[in-house]
């Protein structure tokens, strides 16, 4: 025997398909949806349209600063060429740096530099020792799935105003003060080769006892081992500036062109939304017209 309840949604859902529903309903709820996704897609077209036109007046600062610090890339490698040290022998102990940002919404760029380490580290002999230094959150979150075990250190707050040499200052002396004794160090970093190209690249990093007894330094002049050290230290602020600058720059270089390609991308859906908001609304008014009409004649 069965319930009242169970009659009762018997009936309800035999006479469900009975209802009346008017034939422009469907075409209107999809009018007010396409309505909505139209307005969304534009404000998200004025948002990276405003985001490309900041990118581009700070990567004209950032290329600014970049000019004038260019010359202190080569100068500070020039002792450790001229007294050919060894900075690219395979040792037990090497220090691998990253330079990247806390800033996203630019392209693969900081994806690049922590897939070039990957592959290092895949690369190296098992019988190495091998420590991270991350500078920003991207290459830290990238690297810290694959390798946790790795890091030395790590630092964030980084990208988010025009970098100074203060802050690759204090990187290195962060180095210096972890009391890791490597023999081979590497910079990984964006090279910003114009406005619309970047690419990764690496800067050796040498400590004082690499220097010390090179025939090839003391021929220029005698020095003490504070000299070398105090050399040392500086070019690894030196290195880790210019590296800073050049990562900065290709940065604002891929924000560019992401947002370009952002608001490219909304202009032709906005096109398409446009396109199919007309039609549709087309559609509803001839089938109006069609209901309409079709009253009117059996009327008569």
């Amino acid at each position: 025997k069965s319930s009242p309840f169970t009659i009762f949604a018997m009936l309800r859902t035999a006479v469900k398909p009975l209802v009346a529903v008017p034939e422009g309903a469907r075409g209107m709820a999809t009018l007010k949806e396409i309505s909505t996704r139209l307005k969304s897609v534009t404000s998200i077209q004025k948002i990276t349209k405003s985001m490309k036109m900041v990118s581009a007046a700070k990567f004209a600062r950032a290329e600014k600063s970049l000019k004038e610090a260019r010359a202190n890339g080569p100068a500070s490698l020039a002792l450790a060429e001229k007294g050919k040290v060894p900075v690219d022998e395979q040792t037990d102990k090497q220090l691998i740096v990253t330079i990247s940002s806390d800033r996203g919404l630019c392209g693969a760029i900081h994806s690049g530099v922590a897939k070039t380490v990957k592959n290092v580290l895949k690369q190296t002999p098992a019988g190495v020792e091998t420590r991270l230094v991350t500078v920003g959150d991207k290459s830290k979150a990238i690297l810290s799935r694959i390798v946790p075990e790795k890091f030395l250190l790590s630092g964030n707050e980084f990208g988010r105003k025009p970098p100074v040499f203060a802050e690759a200052s204090f990187v290195a002396q962060e180095i210096l003060a972890s009391g890791y004794e490597f023999k081979n160090g590497t910079i990984y970093y964006n090279h910003c080769k114009s406005a619309a190209a970047y690419e990764v690249r690496k800067r050796p990093l040498f400590n004082a006892s690499l220097l010390e007894g090179r025939g090839e330094i003391l021929a220029y002049e005698e020095v003490d081992k504070d000299s070398l050290q105090s050399y040392a230290e500086f070019t690894m602020a030196s290195n880790l500036y210019y590296t800073m600058l050049e990562g900065a720059a290709s940065e604002q270089s891929a924000r560019m062109s992401a947002m370009e390609n952002a608001s490219s991308n909304a202009a032709d859906m906005i096109a398409s939304l446009r396109l199919t908001f007309n039609r549709t609304r087309q559609a509803v008014i001839t089938r109006e017209l069609i209901e309409i009409i079709s009253g009117a004649s059996a009327l008569d």
